[in-house]
């Protein structure tokens, strides 16, 4: 992933920023030791965002699309009240491997789920409302997620959806390929999205909010 914020100014807003806790850090320093696609991770500073986004909704409810190691994961867990529940999805067993073994470690682990099939399939035997949803698996299905995550959504809920601005890739037409395109499929179908509001922010990769409309 190619940094759209210059690596100085990313480390300034970290370091005035809500600090990560020892369990987040240390899977954070063994992913990128150990993973081919750290990259993949949610750093300390998106994770602050994201942590904050679950107090100032008062999510008790998190689904998230994509667990990568659990750094996330992690965040959401730490943020939500002790009788909330965190379901994550995944279908990779080597980085689901990574987190289960920090997952256990954390006091918060309990409030997580690991449901180990593809997130369509998990979102669609879902029942309840959500009250933050995090999109951040493969870019292809992104409006497939999107289209679910909006029926699965709380009335105070909001959607968050990762790496929106794909490394600055969402500029270029034609589109480089598939994932640059369904990126950008997915920017536009939100737009024009009637029943939301939304905002897309420029953290590390980009992250859009949206929120139903009142």
């Amino acid at each position: 992933m190619n940094r759209l914020v210059p690596s100085d100014i990313e480390a300034y807003a970290q370091a005035y920023s809500m600090k990560e806790s020892a369990v987040c850090r240390a899977l954070r320093e063994e992913t990128q030791r150990t993973m081919e696609d750290a990259q993949m991770l949610v750093g300390p500073l998106e994770g602050a965002f994201l942590k904050m986004m679950v107090q100032l909704v008062g999510a008790e409810r998190v689904l998230e699309i994509g667990m990568f190691t659990g750094y996330s994961t992690l965040c959401f867990a730490e943020a939500i009240p002790d009788d909330g529940t965190v379901i994550t999805c995944e279908v990779d067993e080597k980085s689901a491997a990574l987190a289960r073994r920090y997952i256990a470690q954390a006091s918060c682990g309990r409030k997580i789920e690991i449901r180990m099939s593809p997130a369509l399939d998990t979102m669609r035997g879902l029942t309840g409302l959500f009250d933050l949803i995090f999109i951040d698996a493969d870019k292809a299905s992104y409006l497939n997620y999107y289209r679910r995550a909006f029926d699965l959504l709380s009335p105070k809920g909001v959607i968050l959806i990762d790496n929106v601005l794909w490394s600055g890739d969402v500029l270029k037409q034609p589109p480089r390929d598939e994932r640059t395109a369904a990126i950008q499929e997915l920017n536009r179908a939100v737009a024009q999205d009637s029943r939301v509001h939304a905002v897309l922010v420029t953290i590390r990769d980009g992250i859009l909010l949206v929120r139903k409309k009142p």
